[in-house]
């Protein structure tokens, strides 16, 4: 019998199961737990976070350091860690920054601000070189919905079940996770939705081979619709999920048939994640609109952008992205200095390096471990899918868990999409060394998962 949460479970790891509970018994001390009631007696309760699991007091590189000192390697990090926690550049910009300008007034520009958006325009594909920064990916994601609109006079997107896109009201209206919509009420009219590329959602029975059929099956609805401002989807999905060469090639012909923009969104999945700056870059297509966070503010400072093509800089005489920090010069050094640093430490040729060394080591844990379902990877974006031994219709979330729980207490945090893909996303400055252990500590949990 499949777990009552299940239709809950999305791209983050529920706090809702009684397995956190008995971990925390174990593993969490009186002085931690004290720590943890007081955030759950202030904070507002919501799923994926509050109440939460630990109490973190510090952070280094590819780890976290807990309230009981222990070090933790951190393979989750809400994808924000591609240069490492406390990157000396990164903390030495943003120091530097506050002795100067820590605030910069909207009717205002400044350097750094000027800076960052113009390196991202000099490194983003083709002709995307206009740039709006905000606080967060969900108000990035909000400006393109906006800007698709003015620049088309159409309201109308196509959007995939499953996806994610961010918690706000617009950005869970185009979003696909049950997590977010389901029982908040109307959500934004004309958000048309389609199956994602990927086979655990396939209503076409496609499984290690694309049929391609969801890609027609885009242009179908943007045929009959007539009127879409935009396809807005994930270029690739952090479970992860890899559409084929093929798919976004379909797509983006098909959008340019009927006058849609195409807007990707790789707010956890650029800046060297896929072992490209950018994940569309692997598919040969420069889309009408980037939209990227997470890591651009180092690891530290909140901060996203919307990176779109001239002929879009269409909304002069209205607000796209009006945000009191929009060009704040502390957010633009850290982001200037984590793009700087990626390219000086050569990040990008290391994700691919140590990515195809991990699908190695995915592929031989898969070989010894009957509950290993698949292995997938795309530089340091590693999935791998659990399934339920004897019974592959039944979904793996009981083990799964346990298998997450079980490398916490040895040091490996990580997680858990859809209940039952571990979900891998280390640091790119990561040593090959480290990234052993961590599969050593994998290895060690399926083991144990085995023999439960």
């Amino acid at each position: 019998m499949n777990d009552p949460l299940d239709s809950l479970r999305s791209e983050g790891d529920l706090n809702l199961s009684p397995r956190r509970a008995d971990w925390a018994a174990l593993h969490i001390a009186s002085e931690t737990q004290a720590i943890l009631d007081e955030d759950a007696r202030y904070f507002l309760h919501q799923s994926l976070s509050t109440p939460c699991l630990n109490a973190i007091t510090a952070c280094d590189g590819i780890y976290l350091i807990d309230a009981q000192g222990r070090r933790i390697m951190d393979f989750h990090g809400n994808s924000v860690h591609q240069v490492g926690y406390r990157n000396p550049r990164v903390m030495t910009a943003i120091r530097e920054q506050l002795e100067t300008l820590p605030f910069c007034p909207r009717r205002y520009t400044n350097g750094p601000a000027v800076a960052l958006a113009k390196k991202l325009a000099d490194l983003a594909p083709g002709d995307l070189n206009k740039v709006l920064f905000a606080p967060g990916g969900a108000s990035a994601i909000g400006i393109a919905l906006k800007l698709a609109r003015a620049a088309t006079g159409r309201f109308k997107t196509i959007s995939m079940w499953e996806s994610f896109h961010g918690a706000s009201l617009d950005a869970i209206s185009i979003g696909g996770e049950a997590i977010f919509r389901r029982g908040i009420g109307p959500l934004l009219p004309g958000t048309e939705h389609v199956p994602p590329p990927d086979p655990a959602h396939c209503p076409w029975g496609c499984t290690d081979t694309c049929s391609l059929k969801c890609a027609d099956y885009i242009e179908y609805v943007l045929e009959k619709e007539g009127d879409v401002a935009a396809v807005i989807a994930e270029t690739v999905r952090c479970a992860p999920f890899i559409p084929p060469m093929e798919y976004w090639q379909k797509v983006r012909a098909a959008c340019d048939r009927h006058g849609a923009l195409l807007i990707l969104d790789e707010i956890p999945t650029c800046l060297g994640r896929t072992g490209r700056m950018f994940a569309c870059e692997h598919y040969d297509i420069v889309p009408d609109m980037l939209v990227i966070g997470k890591g651009l503010g180092g690891g530290v400072m909140p901060l996203a952008a919307l990176i779109a093509r001239e002929g879009l800089d269409v909304a002069k005489d209205r607000a796209l992205g009006h945000y009191t920090h929009e060009k704040n010069p502390v957010a633009c050094v850290a982001g200037l200095a984590t793009l700087e640093f990626i390219e000086e430490a050569a990040l990008l040729a290391r994700a691919r390096e140590l990515g195809l060394h991990a699908l190695d080591r995915m592929r031989s844990l898969k070989t010894r471990h009957a509950i290993i379902g698949d292995v997938r990877g795309i530089g340091l974006l590693l999935g791998i899918e659990l399934v339920r031994r004897g019974d592959q219709n039944v979904r793996a979330t009981t083990e799964a868990e346990g298998i997450m729980y079980r490398a916490l207490a040895k040091g490996l945090s990580f997680k858990l999409t859809m209940g039952i893909i571990v979900t891998l996303t280390a640091p790119l400055t990561i040593s090959r060394g480290e990234l052993d252990r961590a599969f050593d500590i994998l290895d060690e949990c399926f083991c144990a998962a085995a023999g439960s």
